[in-house]
């Protein structure tokens, strides 16, 4: 159902019956660049201000209403448009609508509140100008749309930070925060007649309001230059840029086309990893309303040439331009395009995204429109744009150039009194609207379990029908550790294994397996963790193809030469690299020493591998008694039975069961490691430590309840006091990490360096604070209430439906482990929580890793 309201708001309402659950997103036909010259950030601003509150809903309400809806909240901004996004249980329709009408017809845009959110900001400029990445496109998007409103990145920059005020930001929002200037999108378990008279309801009081000319994106001619880049990558890279049309281009189908051709392991750039020339390549389009960024990217080891690689991938984009691309893989990539738009309907939220997408920005009615554009393009228009974007001459070349971020340095623990002066906690009274939809949460009630079946070799099939869509998907996992498995000097073949299915079968060579995927728009990966989605006619074939590759896998030694090189090569520059040092860092500071988990592969080890030691790491790791496979979507338990059992039910395992799950550990005590990263601008955190408990203990959702309260999203403690009220960080969250024999607990955090120990001395204020005293009543209502709801919400998409049972099956947990958690979640006590905050946490031992610029302090 599609309308417009009196005051222009366009609604769109998709109904979804996959899962009671319903996404909202509203679309503001703003971004960064109808900012102000000289303020590029101010979208950007605006979007965080629009969870500061508004006229009827103060920012706290905004956070507890958020807890208590348990769903995913959160907003974005482009160049051309700023989405805000909330998915819930279809029930509270009518609150995500209050909110959104509310933060639509006045926002408060408080001097304050901008005061702190600026230093929250600003932390996130620091993290992505800590990115290579995130530098390199940058300066690309400099380049090539000098002179336009797409100059600048979206994100902003904190010298336009540090001079905008809520004047500005007040202007920005009266310009283009109209309801005409909107595209409300809705989609999930909705009756669309009753959702259009919700929808009225809420917004039909909003007056239109007349809008300034729209900003138009005219670029000039682009001359070739070489950027060079050092970076924290283990691998070098080298990128070559073109502009391409917009999401908004009549070229667009061609141009997504085209990326496709251009990235397909049948093509050009791909060979440049079997040949051994590279250790990975691509082509990625970074899509953008009125122009797009096509990029070719390979990379090259650590301490390598560039040179050779950079002639040759400008060789394939010649030879493409002047020659033209394979007919038959315009025809694979059309197929493929038109396949995946059949895919949205398997997440509620995707759906929603879909309709944003092709509404908002490509100014289309549907996705179908979408699928008749890429249905009518021929290699001729490919070919044609090929030449008018693969041009050298207009071609902006990078290469990032690995250097080393240094050693992990020991320190001393802290000692002493620390202490952090905070608000004392508050209830939080909701309005009259949100508290009638929000308050009550009912006893939950057991939920529709899968088919679930063993096979006679001990394979394990878990099968979720879902008619919302005519495709089926299927996730599969072989339980392996290779801390655990790999034999000793064999350290790498797990991952080596692991890469050589991209080769091929021993009936389809790696082209040839490729080509049938193609054919029938499947897509497929093979190894210990295996997939395939594919339209419900051709699953059968899918499958044969999935398990040929999985239970035959050629494993050739030509193959496996290159691959043996390529990793040795990698792991050359990964060894030495700042997020490898920081993660490495982070499992010593939990892990005692000689722990298997800190076995470490290096190249040389890498070098005296061969083909043998693949082939018998294949033959004692891939076994059907530690394999679960889950299929979803468009196809009855009973079909997916026989499929998996015609397929997969001859693989036998040989010699006795090997133990892939690591051994229980002593408690870690405090340390600090510090991790130079000369590339960073901001300190990256974490402040880990081991925990005695596992998943099978029902201590632990006393701890996942109160981690809610603590550390999970935008209304926690942890958010509360390092973002909201002081601006230390930009992100902040604490983690539980369960496995069958461990389990961890850790906080982290990105902060300018000054501000670490501040932040570190709020953090553990907050778990004192926890172990201290109950949590408060408010408190544990909106947790319960938000772990409930977020429990239901787990099944608003295929994938994380499987991700779940795959997620139970590892662990050792039964199919029905969401319906034991909403139960205790529903009975347990803030006395509880306390306890098992006093038992299991322990605020002394927490070990504390910081990778940012050298002097942190």
């Amino acid at each position: 159902m599609q309308a417009t309201l009196p005051n222009g708001l366009r609604v769109v309402i998709v109904p979804d019956r996959l899962a009671p659950v319903v996404s909202t997103e509203i679309n503001y036909l703003a971004g960064s660049a109808a900012a102000p010259a000289g303020f590029p950030g101010t979208a950007h601003a605006l979007e965080h201000m629009m969870f500061r509150g508004s006229e009827g809903l103060d920012r706290d309400q905004l956070a507890a209403i958020g807890a208590r809806l348990g769903g995913n909240y959160n907003a974005d901004t482009t160049e051309n448009v700023t989405q805000f996004f909330y998915t819930a249980p279809a029930e509270n329709l009518d609150v995500l609508l209050h909110i959104e009408a509310l933060r639509m017809k006045g926002l408060t845009l408080a001097a304050d509140d901008w005061a702190h959110e600026r230093g929250a900001i600003e932390q996130e400029v620091s993290r992505d100008l800590s990115s290579p990445g995130y530098v390199y496109l940058a300066r690309l998007q400099s380049i090539l749309f000098a002179g336009t409103p797409y100059e600048h990145d979206a994100l902003g920059s904190r010298p336009s930070f540090d001079k905008t005020d809520t004047a500005l930001l007040r202007r920005f929002y009266r310009d283009w925060y109209a309801p005409n200037n909107a595209i409300l999108v809705i989609a999930g378990d909705v009756d669309p007649a009753r959702a259009m008279a919700q929808v009225r309801a809420a917004f039909s009081a909003i007056p239109a309001r007349a809008l300034p000319a729209r900003p138009q994106v005219h670029p000039g001619p682009v001359h070739a230059q070489t950027l060079h880049f050092p970076t924290d990558y283990p691998v070098g890279l080298v990128a070559i840029a073109s502009r391409m049309p917009g999401q908004n281009s009549h070229d667009y189908a061609a141009a997504r086309i085209l990326a496709d051709v251009l990235c397909s392991q049948r093509g050009a750039l791909y060979e440049l990893v079997p040949q051994g020339r590279a250790l990975l390549s691509s082509f990625d389009f970074v899509t953008k309303a009125d122009a797009g960024i096509g990029i070719a990217i390979a990379a090259f080891p650590k301490g390598g040439e560039a040179a050779p690689l950079q002639a040759r991938m400008q060789e394939i984009l010649k030879t493409l331009r002047e020659n033209g691309v394979p007919a038959d893989l315009v025809d694979a990539a059309k197929r493929k395009e038109l396949a995946q738009l059949g895919f949205a309907a398997n997440s509620i939220a995707g759906l929603a995204e879909s309709w944003s997408e092709a509404q908002a920005i490509m100014g289309l009615q549907s996705p179908d429109d979408e699928a008749t554009a890429f249905a009518a393009v021929t290699p001729e228009d490919v070919n044609r744009l090929a030449r008018q974007v693969l041009d050298p001459q207009q071609s902006i070349t990078a290469i990032l150039t690995p250097r080393d971020g240094g050693h992990p340095v020991e320190g001393k623990g802290f000692g002493g009194s620390e202490s952090f002066a905070a608000t004392p906690d508050h209830p939080v009274s909701l309005p009259q609207w949100a508290n009638d939809s929000l308050m009550g949460v009912t006893a939950p009630t057991p939920s529709a379990q899968p088919a679930a079946f063993t096979l006679p070799n001990g394979l394990r099939l878990i099968v979720r029908p879902a008619n919302v869509s005519h495709t089926v998907s299927l996730y599969g996992t072989i339980r392996q550790n290779e801390d655990m498995q790999e034999p000793k000097g064999k350290e790498g073949i797990a991952d080596i294994t692991d890469e050589m299915f991209r080769y091929g079968s021993t009936t389809h060579d790696r082209i040839g397996l490729q080509k049938a995927l193609d054919d029938i728009a499947a897509t497929e990966s093979a190894g210990s963790d295996f997939s395939l989605s594919v339209l419900t006619p051709d699953f059968g074939r899918g499958l044969d193809l999935l398990a040929e590759n999985e239970l035959h896998p050629a494993l050739p030694e030509a193959a496996f030469k290159v691959v043996q090189a390529n990793a040795a090569a990698s792991l050359s520059g990964l060894l030495h690299s700042p997020d490898y040092l920081f993660g490495r860092a982070m499992q010593a500071a939990v892990s005692p020493k000689g722990d298997p988990s800190l076995r470490q592969a290096e190249p040389a080890g890498i070098m005296k591998l061969n083909v043998a030691d693949c082939r018998a790491f294949y033959a004692a790791a891939y076994r059907p008694d530690l394999t679960t496979i889950v299929i979803t979507g468009d196809i009855t338990p009973d079909a997916a039975y026989k499929a998996i059992a015609r397929t997969f039910g001859a693989w036998r395992a040989t010699g006795p069961t090997p133990a892939v799950d690591l051994p229980p550990r002593p408690d870690s005590r405090a340390s600090v490691t510090r991790v130079p990263d000369p590339s960073s601008t901001q300190a990256t955190v974490s402040l880990p430590e081991s925990l005695g408990l596992t998943a099978s203990n029902p201590e632990h959702f006393a701890l996942n309840l109160g981690n809610e309260i603590l550390g999970s999203g935008f209304s926690s403690r942890l958010y509360r006091d390092l973002r909201v009220r002081t601006g230390y960080v930009y992100t902040v969250r604490s983690h539980l990490t369960w496995k069958r024999q461990r389990a961890a607990y850790s906080i982290s955090f990105g902060a300018d360096p000054q501000k670490v120990d501040a932040a570190r001395r709020a953090a553990i204020q907050d778990i004192t604070a926890m172990q201290a005293q109950p949590v408060s009543a408010d408190e544990l209502a909106m947790a319960r209430a938000g772990m409930l709801r977020g429990l239901a919400l787990q099944s608003a998409s295929l994938d994380t439906i499987a991700a779940g049972y795959l997620h139970f099956s590892d662990l050792g947990l039964p199919l029905n482990q969401n319906d034991i958690a909403a139960q205790a979640y529903y009975t347990l006590s803030a006395e509880a929580i306390r306890d098992a905050f006093r038992k299991w946490i322990r605020p002394d031992d927490l070990a504390e890793i910081i990778k940012g610029p050298p002097a942190t302090r």
